[in-house]
């Protein structure tokens, strides 16, 4: 059996770590495995519960190792257990408000229960369903309006609803939703989907998927809670009206990156900006995930980029604690030195006292072992 314990000298004592991991998606479990395996003091905050947008799919069919699929939330369950062995301390529903420099090479991270500092951070706060932001959408929200068909499609057996999208979130949850909902009404603004092949031949061959191509939804229609979408021909610009009982948006992410403004450097849209090794433009701040600038927001490649990212900070670490080691090593060196000139010292004291300088002692000595015998 082996002892996957934290050694005593890296137990987290008033809130300090080694490293903090800001999000507990794949790829900051990931990190939270690496870091924690190489006995890293490591907490995982995460602002809702474990997994991200991963524990929301229903069925994960391209993740390396399950030829059968799996789903998000069994996937999640296995990550968080291997994180947990290593000894990484994951703390959800804990929503990081802040974070800024503390001074002698620490970070300071904010939440909204506590203070932590840390000799590294690691960001993998995530991505969140982008908004259209039209009337309704807001205003029945849970009461019809969702952006998770994995959380409430069993609240539409039997009823019809609507999925706003076209890529392979709307196709694949729609896909979900027709395990409970009579049918499902895809309404994309363009003509053809944007999602896999895979997906696309289930969905066409489901006869309970629909399609309302070139259309955009204008509102949402009800009085107590949803009871139909409008929406726009953007062609013809004809306006219709669609009788459903529940409103899906899968239209985009936007990243989850607002705290950091001003503390590292993000793109236009505010994805966060690192090199190829992960590193921020803030020493010792690193960035994995779907929040970074990457070319395409996949499990597998958010995996790869948490394993990147702790073992980045692992070095980094071992090069902060570097000088430290060489100081130790010097101070050593200078107590065997003077212990050294303390006992040649000592041995000097019978030359002074026979009224001889060491000096003197020294070049008799020398004198007589050269004189021949």
């Amino acid at each position: 059996m082996f002892d996957i314990s934290l050694p005593q000298d890296k137990k987290p004592l008033g809130g300090t770590f080694d490293v903090v991991i800001v999000g507990a998606g794949p790829a900051g479990l990931t990190a939270a495995i690496y870091c924690a395996r190489a006995r890293l003091s490591t907490v995982v905050l995460e602002r809702n519960t474990a997994g991200g947008q991963m524990a929301l799919t229903e069925r994960i069919e391209n993740y390396p190792g399950f030829p059968e699929a799996i789903s998000g939330f069994d996937l999640t369950e296995k990550m968080k257990r291997q994180a947990g062995q290593f000894g990484a301390d994951l703390r959800e529903i804990t929503t990081v408000a802040a974070m800024e420099p503390a001074g002698e090479g620490l970070w300071r991270v904010v939440t909204d229960e506590e203070e932590l500092t840390a000799k590294a951070v690691i960001l993998a706060p995530g991505v969140e369903a982008r908004k259209l932001n039209i009337p309704g959408e807001a205003e029945f929200l849970g009461r019809g309006v969702s952006y998770c068909a994995t959380c409430d499609g069993a609240l539409y057996r039997g009823k019809q609803v609507a999925v706003i999208g076209g890529g392979d979130s709307a196709v694949e949850e729609g896909l979900f939703l027709t395990k409970f909902a009579d049918a499902v009404y895809v309404i994309h603004r363009r003509d053809q989907l944007r999602a896999n092949k895979v997906a696309q031949e289930r969905a066409f061959a489901n006869p309970k998927m629909h399609f309302i191509w070139d259309s955009q939804p204008r509102l949402i229609l009800g009085e107590q809670k949803v009871e139909g979408v409008e929406y726009q021909n953007v062609k013809t610009h004809a306006i219709a009206t669609l009788p459903v009982d529940g409103v899906f948006f899968y239209v985009g992410q936007v990243p989850n990156t607002d705290f950091l403004v001003n503390v590292v450097e993000l793109d236009e849209w505010g994805y966060i900006k690192t090199d190829a090794l992960l590193r921020t433009n803030q020493p010792g701040v690193f960035a994995c995930g779907d929040a970074r600038t990457t070319p395409i927001k996949q499990i597998a490649w958010a995996v790869g980029e948490g394993a990147l990212a702790g073992i980045q900070v692992e070095k980094y670490i071992d090069m902060l604690e570097q000088p430290a080691a060489a100081r130790a090593a010097q101070a050593e060196q200078e107590a065997a030195a003077a212990q050294a000139a303390a006992a040649a010292a000592s041995s000097d004291g019978g030359a002074a006292s026979t009224g001889a300088s060491p000096a003197a002692a020294s070049s008799t000595s020398s004198t007589e072992r050269k004189l021949p015998e």
